[in-house]
């Protein structure tokens, strides 16, 4: 689905702004045929949970509606006009007037109408929208909502970040002509020195097409005359992380002399190739320094919003960090053009965060249910996920920045079913996008023993928190066990190996002369014990911590002002100590992963009987 822009065929109406704003509970069964009853107003883009002060709204499950007045420009007459969504967290139902438009499942992604048919130009009507965010079995990602004894929805979730909900991205009006540009996919390789711009455009009817490629001066540089063809590019400059370089594809369909439709693509021209145990950028190894983030900030919740994306991207490039993981659902798409430009290297990942029962037993892995069944994440599920794959894909195909796609964050990996629910999905991902690799987070009571599909990925994701869940007050053990740990990994599959997660909560302000947990001294300890495992990986290809910064979670008692405090930023990006030793260690070795090792610690005889009674506990 291509972005809507404005051109010289096309016009553009950012719907942002304040809108009427109401739950079910204060409307009438069809609020959508009037005027929404209420004086309420909520900003879009914005989660709306933490908008007004009131636990009611803040708590509410279930539908909340949206509503305002839109204005069709007049010249639009003879157009196709769409009315679209970049978000609404987890399912939107739109209606036009007194007519239902349509409806789309899944929170972070975009969807769009056309209601050529539903409006006048010149004319103005009324737009309402129901925003639900109940989590099901079936929905990605996943969860329970139930009613309870007051008559309230209850909604509960396998993860472990704050259920916020709403009109998170911006809204959209805009026109084209009915003979268009449907959609654009570039591939890019080189030859030598030569850059290799394979494309592919579609359009909606019969139409001449033309595409040009210029460099950033708005030279040409290339051009074709079909709907698909291969662009050479001479002494191209390539994409390359911290050094983007970006052309632009403008494609344009003819009727003769007249211009019917163009449309403009940035392009960066790259390769990206796992080879053995290296994960290479343009032939070169690349080895990852960032995060595991989150679109998580005071009162906006996950709304977008460019002056904080800015902001982080500012910070994250200061720490060293050239990439991060858009944990755990896609993010809007302005931060992937925002990485495209500052060549940010991007994990870009699914929703499908908490297709794992075991995380309700803890570390034992062991859940009150079986997560693969049919009457748990079964068929239904998996087709949401396929689902979910396919838009996510067909939103991000085109940009540069991102390099991987990780179709599950901390899935039941170790248990029985997983293979057959995940082999399909990969089997998808490769034939929508074979470009690129797959991964997906490795939780922590799957290991290299019990971990059933492992096999199927290109890059093993792994997250770890040895020295902070498990030995916390041993890091001297917690460093042997992660060790052995990784070691078996890359023994057993020979696949490049990274760090997608490890971290301390931390309150900062805490200070400890000896390291005392949730100190700003343990945090930085147990960063530093880490990177000497890593160190020792020779088929190490990366480190991601977890987190970029606090964020809010679900109330619990190990959850400090009901957020979770692993940032190396307080969520209103105050750096932590942390920081500042991540910034050492990151500013110093680039892309290029340290060469200098440090020596192993000596053999531990209980290593191996506490990595025995936790196989057996998690089912391995």
């Amino acid at each position: 689905m291509l972005k809507p822009q404005a051109s010289a065929t096309r016009e553009l109406l950012n719907l942002d702004g304040l809108w009427l704003f109401a739950t079910s509970d204060e409307v009438d069964d069809q609020p959508w045929q009037a005027r929404l009853a209420t004086h309420r107003q909520a900003p879009v883009p914005a989660s709306y949970n933490d908008l007004f002060n009131d636990r009611a709204i803040r708590d509410h499950v279930g539908d909340v509606w949206y509503q305002r007045e839109i204005h069709v420009p007049r010249g639009w007459a003879g157009e196709r006009i769409f009315v679209r969504f970049d978000a609404a967290t987890h399912h939107g139902a739109v209606y036009l007037d007194d007519v239902f438009v349509g409806e789309h499942a899944g929170g972070y992604l975009p969807f769009e109408f056309d209601v050529t048919d539903l409006v006048t130009p010149g004319s103005a009507h009324r737009l309402s929208v129901a925003v639900n965010n109940e989590l099901t079995r079936t929905t990605i990602p996943p969860g329970k909502t139930e009613t309870g004894p007051n008559g309230k929805k209850v909604c509960t979730y396998l993860h472990d970040f704050y259920n916020y909900a709403g009109l998170h991205r911006s809204v959209w009006l805009y026109a084209v002509p009915a003979t268009r540009v449907a959609d654009v996919s570039v591939i890019t390789d080189r030859d030598g020195a030569a850059g290799l711009v394979n494309y592919l455009v579609e359009t909606t009817g019969a139409a001449e097409v033309c595409v040009r490629l210029t460099d950033e001066d708005g030279q040409v540089v290339a051009t074709g005359s079909s709907k698909s063809g291969t662009l050479r590019v001479e002494s191209v400059n390539l994409w390359q992380p911290g050094a983007a370089y970006l052309y632009e594809l403008t494609v344009e369909l003819c009727d003769g002399d007249e211009l019917v439709d163009t449309y403009r693509l940035n392009v960066g021209v790259r390769t990206v190739e796992v080879r053995g145990n290296e994960f290479l950028i343009n032939g070169e190894p690349f080895y990852f320094t960032g995060y595991g983030m989150h679109e998580d900030h005071d009162v906006r919740g996950k709304g977008h919003d460019m002056a904080h994306l800015v902001n982080d991207m500012a910070l994250l490039k200061w720490t060293g960090a050239n990439s991060f993981r858009t944990a755990h659902y896609p993010y809007a798409q302005e931060v992937l053009e925002y990485a495209d430009r500052h060549g940010i290297v991007v994990i870009d990942e699914t929703a499908a965060v908490g297709v794992n029962l075991g995380v309700q037993g803890g570390l034992t892995g062991i859940g009150p249910e079986p997560t693969f069944t049919e009457e748990t994440f079964g068929t239904e599920t998996r087709q949401a996920h396929e689902q979910h794959i396919r838009e996510l894909i067909a939103r991000d195909k085109n940009h540069p920045c991102v390099v991987m796609w990780s179709i599950a964050n901390e899935p039941a990996s170790n248990e029985e079913g997983a293979r057959e629910y995940f082999e399909p999905l990969v089997n998808l991902a490769r034939e929508l996008d074979p470009t690129r690799p797959l991964t997906y987070t490795v939780v922590m009571m799957a290991n290299h023993e019990n971990d059933k599909m492992a096999d199927l990925f290109d890059v093993l994701s792994i997250n770890r928190y040895w020295g902070w869940y498990v030995f916390i007050d041993d890091l001297p053990l917690a460093e042997a066990v992660l060790e052995r740990d990784l070691r078996g990994w890359v023994e057993r599959f020979g696949k490049p190996i990274m760090m997608t997660e490890y971290g301390a909560d931390t309150l900062a302000g805490l200070h400890s002369a000896d390291g005392t947990p949730w100190s700003e001294e343990f945090q930085s300890d147990i960063y530093e014990m880490y990177h000497r495992v890593f160190d020792r990986t020779p088929e190490f290809i990366g480190e991601q911590v977890w987190n970029f910064a606090d964020f809010r979670t679900v109330p619990a008692i190990h959850r400090i002002g009901a957020g979770n405090k692993k940032g190396i930023f307080t969520r209103d990006r105050r750096p932590k100590m942390a920081a500042h030793t991540l910034r050492q260690r990151w500013t110093s070795i680039g892309d290029r992963k340290p060469t200098e090792s440090t020596p192993s610690p000596p053999p531990n005889p209980a290593v191996d009987h506490i990595l025995a009674a936790m196989r057996k506990h998690a089912g391995g």
